[in-house]
């Protein structure tokens, strides 16, 4: 038998609390998006992450740019436009000043299901959050999430 690093175990605790903690938020979530909007957590996220862009300098993302804040690959993010795009959520257009870049934007019907959508993927990831709070491993977890996004009185200030 080998002996076990305690502080790895401890870090290799920690992961799978973390991992166990995303799944269930991400199946909450992913449910109520579904039944209410037809959406998956990955189409509500690049919805969102998309109708972050602006005009501008620097205002579009590439695709590459797209599939990290998404957290997929790059093949996996283009089917995933390609889906929101053939039903009419997003379009993509080549880059003015670069005919090698393509640059993908929401459109109004994306625009208003992401509108629509927000608050279900809001309610949804406080119930997930909630209920993960109640198990001993996880509450941990939870406060540091809730520690990250200040309440409305302490935006208020």
């Amino acid at each position: 038998m080998t002996a076990t690093d305690p502080a790895l175990t401890a870090l290799a605790n920690g992961w799978a609390a973390l991992s166990l903690l995303h799944g269930r938020i991400e199946a909450h979530v992913e449910r109520a998006l579904q039944s209410r909007h037809d959406l998956s957590v990955r189409e509500y996220s690049l919805l969102d992450v998309l109708s972050r862009q602006h005009d501008g300098e620097g205002g579009h993302l590439q695709m590459r740019q797209v599939a990290d804040a998404v957290v997929l690959s790059q093949s996996a993010t283009t089917r995933l436009v390609s889906r929101l795009e053939d039903r009419g959520l997003l379009a993509r257009y080549l880059c003015p000043t670069d005919r090698r870049g393509i640059y993908t934007d929401v459109s109004e019907a994306g625009l208003r299901l992401l509108e629509q959508a927000r608050p279900t993927n809001d309610a949804a990831l406080r119930e997930a959050l909630d209920e993960a709070a109640k198990n001993p491993e996880l509450a941990a977890l939870v406060q540091a999430v809730d520690a990250m996004n200040p309440s409305p009185a302490q935006i208020g200030r």
